[in-house]
């Protein structure tokens, strides 16, 4: 991926595209791919970074969902179950396997859960995982020793699946364009461009050069997920709103709290939201709230009552409880949810997503959430080809191995995420000696790649690099941001940046990563 050369390309094609998509994330993504897989022209313009926004601010899992069986929604609890199946075998070095753990403390919890997780388990059908199983307490406690122990019965094991949700935002930028597609990031559109009234194009800005360009299209799809109404507004500026942001966030701990690689599931807190405590990456991933927010903004903070609320609910479950000053790092993500009735809480608004097409012929696709997105990829496409009057081609994403495809991964290898490409970057380690050092002791990347994420992945600042091509700043706030300075100076070294720019680009991560710190009101 190299944007000074898709900038030229779109300078240089003087025709139509046929699939023009707004917003890098899941949902844009997922269908890019699936629009290029099928041989269509398709542009995707991102305003930020690839999964900037709410795509890189997950539980980092790919499941059915236990809350939505949980509320009878079958039909979407099937639909991800097979979803989740598809994934493991498209993108094996991206997603595996993980044991979740539902404690039972009261006597009707062991039997009320397990009969609902047999259920989930039956539902998978032939993409199922593992088969589910109770244990005992002595069997609990083994699989989780640090477990509040005092009024344990025992416990439920199902599986699910794991995953990074920004690389596999990036493997998909990378299908994309081997499919053929152009990906564009730091490109914001401006405008909605018409012709008798009808949708024929989008007018773009380039944030990095400032150029305006217009760029026409035979269908344009809006997948901007919590910035839906944004674009649909651009489009017809008397539109109601139809998405409501729900705010969840995320705390990461030491691994000590869950030193195993076992899960654990709280079906049901206080404001009907299903808990995780998570491992990934070494760390330990608490979450997630369920706040009400009226404005979706790009860099959402986390409010004190909401890591509060995390902390007193793990608490119940931890021998020796979380505290404040146990946190690596604290992040936000705004859910796209579809308006539902005003009585109804964002908690219980479904995530099955929702297509619309304006009378201009604008496509929107909302809702929805990682582990579908190749279906909405799917969905959007095949509306496309309609209402563009596309050729009418077959699906073909079920099937498709993604970027860097890869069997038997070595999860232990830090490196796995990159799949079949882990060799090229070990190439670029013994080309270049200095490329083999870590950034910072505490954290788990080499320089290599830095230099990768530059050359390949379309990296532009440290946030790229330190926020979505790494995890840093998600690992280990602190850590992060101590070695924003050497991470900028690579990337400076690679796209013949100013000494001006690393010191800019130092000033503003500084500042977003203070949003990532939490230690009350101190500043760093």
């Amino acid at each position: 991926m190299n944007r000074e050369k898709n900038i030229q390309k779109i300078k240089e094609y003087p025709d139509e595209w046929d699939v023009i998509i707004i917003g890098g994330g899941a949902t844009g993504l997922g269908a890019a791919v699936d629009s290029a897989s099928r041989g269509f022209k398709t542009l995707l313009v991102e305003m930020s970074d690839f999964a900037k926004a709410t795509s890189s601010r997950s539980t980092k899992l790919i499941h059915g969902g236990l809350r939505y069986l949980q509320q009878g929604n079958i039909s979407l609890v099937i639909e991800a179950l097979k979803e989740r199946g598809l994934l493991c075998q498209n993108a094996p070095h991206l997603v595996h396997h993980m044991s979740f753990l539902v404690p039972s403390y009261k006597w009707w919890e062991g039997p009320f859960y397990g009969i609902g997780i047999k259920i989930y388990d039956m539902l998978a059908g032939k993409l199922g995982l593992e088969p589910s199983k109770s244990l005992t307490k002595k069997e609990t406690l083994k699989a989780i020793p640090t477990l509040e122990e005092k009024g344990l019965r025992g416990g439920i094991v199902y599986y699910d699946g794991q995953f990074d949700d920004s690389r596999l935002a990036i493997t998909l930028a990378r299908t994309f364009e081997e499919l053929g597609g152009t990906a564009i990031n730091y490109m914001k559109v401006t405008g909605i461009h018409k012709v008798k009234g009808l949708c024929t194009g989008v007018k773009v800005k380039d944030l990095e050069s400032g150029e305006n360009h217009l760029l026409k299209g035979k269908v344009i799809i809006n997948a901007t997920g919590i910035f839906t109404d944004t674009i649909r507004k651009l489009d017809d500026d008397k539109c109601q709103n139809i998405i409501a942001p729900s705010q969840g966030i995320h705390l990461v701990l030491p691994k000590k709290f869950q030193p195993k690689n076992t899960a654990i599931l709280v079906p049901q807190t206080e404001d009907g939201r299903v808990l995780f405590i998570v491992p990934w990456h070494d760390r330990l991933l608490l979450g997630t709230t369920d706040t009400e927010v009226k404005k979706p903004v790009l860099e959402p903070e986390a409010r004190k009552s909401e890591v509060k609320f995390l902390l007193e609910h793990a608490a119940h479950y931890f021998a020796i409880p979380p505290k404040e000053s146990d946190i690596l790092s604290v992040f936000a993500g705004l859910r796209p949810l579809i308006k539902s009735r005003e009585e109804e809480g964002s908690s219980s608004i479904s995530r099955d997503h929702s297509i619309l097409v304006s009378n201009s012929g604008l496509i929107t696709i909302a809702g929805g959430k990682w582990t579908t997105y190749r279906k909405m990829g799917e969905d959007v496409i095949n509306k496309a080809i309609v209402v563009g009057g596309l050729p009418e081609r077959s699906c073909i994403t079920r099937s498709l191995k993604l970027h860097g495809w890869m069997e038997d991964v070595d999860l232990k290898d830090p490196l796995s995420l990159y799949g079949s490409e882990a060799r090229l970057i070990r190439g670029l380690e013994s080309e270049r000696k200095d490329l083999k050092e870590p950034i910072h002791a505490d954290l788990p990347y080499k320089k290599s790649e830095v230099v990768w994420a530059v050359r390949k992945e379309m990296a532009r600042t440290v946030e790229d690099v330190l926020a979505r091509r790494t995890r840093s700043l998600l690992l280990d706030a602190r850590a992060s941001l101590s070695c924003a300075k050497l991470v900028a100076e690579l990337i400076a070294k690679e796209l013949g940046r100013p000494p001006s720019w690393i010191e800019n680009q130092c000033s503003e991560y500084k500042e977003l990563a203070q949003k990532y710190i939490y230690h009350g009101t101190e500043k760093i």
